[in-house]
């Protein structure tokens, strides 16, 4: 099992940025693919990005391409989530989540953080 915890997340206006991190604990997260996932009030929870085990290939939401970067140290076992460009749209609690290398779906979960993007 992976214990993760976010940090990072506040209250910013719209066009600022936030970086968001993943701290993970116990079974490195180097064997498993890693991602960003959000809720916003009354909705569901959604992708935001995924980055593989290993070199890391990355997988975006079609709302955040080109505005969210993911990343990872694998020595430190963190990963981080860099966001530019933010709109009120994107107000939500923002959760990491660790998925086994192979497996068919997210196992981890952290607590989430809160972004709150004002106009």
């Amino acid at each position: 099992q992976v214990q993760l915890v976010e940090s990072g997340g506040g209250l910013v206006q719209a066009g600022g940025s936030l970086r968001l991190s993943c701290a993970a604990s116990g079974r490195t997260f180097s064997f498993g693919d890693m991602g960003w996932f959000r809720q916003a009030p009354g909705k569901e929870r959604e992708f935001v990005a995924a980055i593989g085990w290993g070199a890391g290939s990355t997988d975006y939401a079609n709302a955040v391409k080109g505005r969210f970067t993911i990343s990872k140290d694998n020595a430190k076992n963190t990963m981080f989530l860099q966001m530019n460009s933010l709109k009120p749209e994107d107000t939500a609690v923002y959760y990491c989540a660790f998925k086994p290398l192979g497996g068919p779906k997210y196992t981890d979960w952290g607590r989430g953080t809160q972004v709150t993007v004002s106009s």
